[in-house]
């Protein structure tokens, strides 16, 4: 399914529609990827899911500390935890215990560049594709 977003007040419809769609699963953490060049919105994509999933706080880029963890109250996931995998290198997914993490049913992690540790990763459950036209919408492609 590909959607065309005009503004980003659409993206953030996007990710509410997105956040009430999750469900912990019994083998694992739920894994959304979002992929996309610099600048595409992926952020902003996380962003507007944390705060759909009740997140208060402001939610910044993990691009420097790599992952950020986000406790969720009164929701199905206990944590949402932000993950930028842009400065990791394939097999490095593991220094930021990503393995621990993903055994968890209770976790909802949300990672950007996926492509960056494509051979670390399990599936994912949800990934997407944002990118930027001419005329600076969005384009958000479910894969």
């Amino acid at each position: 399914m590909t959607r065309t977003l005009a503004t980003v007040e659409e993206l953030a419809e996007e990710a509410q529609v997105l956040a009430r769609s999750l469900a912990p699963k019994s083998d694992g953490a739920t894994l959304v990827t979002l992929s996309g060049d610099l600048g595409a919105g992926k952020t902003t994509f996380a962003q507007s899911l944390a705060k759909a999933l009740g997140v208060t706080e402001h939610v910044t880029s993990p691009t420097f500390v790599l992952a950020k963890t986000y406790t969720l109250k009164d929701q199905t996931f206990s944590e949402l935890v932000h993950i930028d995998a842009y400065r990791l290198k394939e097999g490095e997914l593991q220094s930021i215990r990503f393995n621990e993490l993903h055994v968890r049913p209770d976790v909802l992690i949300v990672l950007e560049w996926p492509e960056r540790v494509r051979e670390s990763l399990p599936k994912a459950d949800v990934a997407l594709s944002l990118s930027v036209g001419p005329d600076e919408t969005r384009t958000l492609s479910y894969a």
